[in-house]
C-alpha cells in the first residue's frame, strides 16, 4: 500500500512539473500580450506596474499590411482541404490494407511508412523546384497540395491500425446479405470510424495551422501568408521588437487548434485508444 502510494506521488510529482513546464512560459507570454509595451520592456515578470490592455490583440488584427485577419482567412483556406482530402483518400487506402490481400501489398505499405521518416529539409528545394516549374509558387494551393501528400502516410498508417482493431463480423454478416464493398466501407465501417477521423483530423489540421517552414519556403506575399508566417512580420519596420504585440499574435494563432480540440477531445480520445482495444 505505502509502494502504490510513493509511485502515485511521483507520478504526480512528474506530472505536474511538466505541466508547469508548458504553464509557465504561456502565462508569459500571456502577461506579454496584455500589458503595453512599456511596462514589458525589461521583463514581463515585474509586476510594479499592471495596466492590462486588448491593445494588442486589436492591432494584430488590423495592420494595414501584415494582418492576422488575412493570416486566419488564409490558414483555413488550407487547412481545412489539406485535412479533409488526405483523410478520405486515406480512409480507403488504410482500409484497403487492412482488409484485401493483394501482390506487393506489404511492400507498399513499408514504403509509405518509410515515407514518414523524410524530414522537410531534405525535400525543401526539390519541392520549390516542382511548385515553381508548375507557377504555383506564392499561391495557396501549393500548400493544400503539399499537405495533403505530406499527411497521406501517417494518416493511412493510422487508418489500417484502426480499421484492424474493428470486429469482422458485421462486415462479414452485410457481404453475405449481398452488400459491395464500397457499401460496406461507406455504410458501415465509415460511422465506426468516426473516432478515428477526430484523432486524425485534430492532427492533420494542427500540423498544417502551425506549419511554419513550407509556408516560409512557398508564400512570399503578404496576403497570401497564413496566420504563423504573419507573426514574426507584426513588429516589422518597427525600431524596436514590440514583445507585446508578438505574443498576442501567437495566442491568436494558438485559439483556433486549442478550441478545435477542445471540441472533439471526446472522440480524439476514443480515436487514439480505439485500435488498442480489440472487438
Amino acid at each position: 500500500m505505502r509502494r502504490i502510494r510513493l509511485r502515485t506521488v511521483v507520478v504526480h510529482l512528474i506530472a505536474w512539473s511538466v505541466a508547469l513546464a508548458w504553464i509557465i512560459p504561456f502565462l508569459g507570454v500571456f502577461n506579454t500580450a496584455v500589458r503595453p509595451v512599456s511596462e514589458t520592456t525589461f521583463g514581463w515578470w515585474r509586476v510594479d506596474s499592471f495596466h492590462p490592455t486588448l491593445n494588442n490583440f486589436v492591432t494584430a488584427f488590423t495592420q494595414p499590411i501584415y494582418s492576422l485577419s488575412s493570416g486566419y482567412r488564409n490558414s483555413l483556406i488550407v487547412a481545412i482541404p489539406a485535412t479533409l482530402a488526405p483523410l478520405f483518400v486515406a480512409a480507403l487506402a488504410g482500409y484497403g490494407f487492412s482488409r484485401f490481400r493483394f501482390p506487393m501489398r506489404d511492400y507498399l505499405f513499408l514504403t509509405i511508412v518509410l515515407l514518414m521518416s523524410v524530414p522537410a529539409q531534405m525535400v525543401a528545394i526539390p519541392i520549390f523546384r516542382i511548385m515553381d516549374t508548375l507557377q504555383l509558387y506564392d499561391n495557396l494551393l501549393s500548400l493544400i497540395l503539399l499537405h495533403t501528400a505530406w499527411g497521406l502516410p501517417w494518416i493511412i498508417l493510422f487508418m489500417r491500425n484502426f480499421f484492424q482493431a474493428l470486429p469482422l463480423e458485421v462486415e462479414e454478416a452485410a457481404r453475405v446479405d449481398g452488400a459491395s464493398d464500397f457499401r460496406i466501407f461507406f455504410r458501415i465501417v465509415l460511422p465506426m470510424a468516426i473516432p478515428a477521423f477526430a484523432s486524425a483530423g485534430i492532427l492533420q489540421f494542427m500540423w498544417v495551422w502551425n506549419d511554419f517552414f513550407f509556408a516560409l519556403l512557398l508564400i512570399f506575399s503578404p496576403e497570401n501568408m497564413p496566420a504563423t508566417l504573419l507573426v514574426p512580420n507584426l513588429a516589422r519596420g518597427a525600431q524596436y521588437t514590440d514583445w507585446g504585440l508578438l505574443s498576442a499574435g501567437s495566442i491568436l494563432v494558438m485559439l483556433v487548434p486549442l478550441t478545435l480540440y477542445v471540441v472533439l477531445q471526446k472522440y480524439y480520445i476514443r480515436g487514439m485508444i480505439g485500435w488498442t482495444i480489440k472487438g
